[in-house]
């Protein structure tokens, strides 16, 4: 049964190669291709979810959900992927970090809304759509599990593990970040989100300074992070601040 199923992926991964689809990303402004259509986004980020909130615990007060999901979803209408379903999750966790699935599944931990006020946990959310909207961790995963084992996830294969995997790998990326360059990207598409939504912009500086201050980053230098320093991300945020403001 199991040869039977990646059998059945293997035929559906060779249909997928000879029909890739290039488009333009206006989140990342290139041409990209993908071997996953959309709906098989959300169903990787779907199953991923699942299998996340088989694991750990989440704050189920409505009145604290409502106001998370309320703010999101008007910085998500403000963004490159308005059209897709955004779900947010909190998660009963002290540490300040959120992460974000394909197909817009966005989790945030307690621990980082009691640190924010509302603009800043707006330009956090921001951030996280614009992992989304780049598709930075489908790419991530794509990269990681091969196109069989993600293609297992996107049809539910988790009894082979997949999605177990690939729930360890987006908490890695969670806990190291993404390259420099997707970092900074986020940010940069956060802050033109939060923008347009009508938040305070410079919401992701203070947010910046206030990680600074709980000392998350340690003594590492710049260039020796895969995630950016505050002062490079601040630096960058402002730059995008000003570029905004030209528009």
């Amino acid at each position: 049964m199991k040869n039977k199923f990646f059998n059945i992926l293997f035929i559906i991964s060779l249909l997928l190669l000879s029909a890739c689809v290039t488009l333009y990303n206006p989140a990342t402004q290139r041409q990209e291709s993908y071997f996953i259509n959309e709906k098989q986004e959300i169903d990787i980020g779907k199953n991923i979810t699942d299998d996340i909130l088989k694991q750990k615990k989440i704050i189920t007060d409505k009145s604290l959900n409502d106001f998370v999901s309320k703010i999101g979803n008007k910085i998500a209408k403000a963004g490159d992927r308005p059209e897709i379903k955004y779900n947010f999750y909190i998660l009963d966790e002290k540490e300040v970090n959120a992460f974000a699935l394909p197909g817009g599944y966005i989790f945030v931990n307690k621990g980082l809304i009691d640190k924010m006020n509302e603009d800043e946990l707006a330009f956090v959310l921001g951030h996280e759509l614009g992992h989304v909207a780049a598709r930075h961790s489908l790419k991530r995963l794509q990269s990681a599990l091969g196109i069989n084992l993600l293609l297992s996830v996107a049809l539910g294969g988790s009894d082979y593990g997949a999605a177990r995997q690939a729930a360890q790998i987006i908490y890695s990326i969670g806990e190291s970040g993404y390259s420099r360059q997707d970092e900074l990207l986020a940010d940069s598409l956060g802050t033109k989100y939060i923008y347009r939504a009508g938040y305070n912009p410079y919401a992701g500086i203070s947010a910046m300074q206030k990680l600074k201050s709980e000392g998350s980053e340690g003594n590492v230098p710049s260039f020796l992070r895969s995630h950016p320093v505050a002062t490079e991300r601040i630096k960058n945020i402002e730059k995008k601040i000003a570029e905004l403001k030209t528009q």
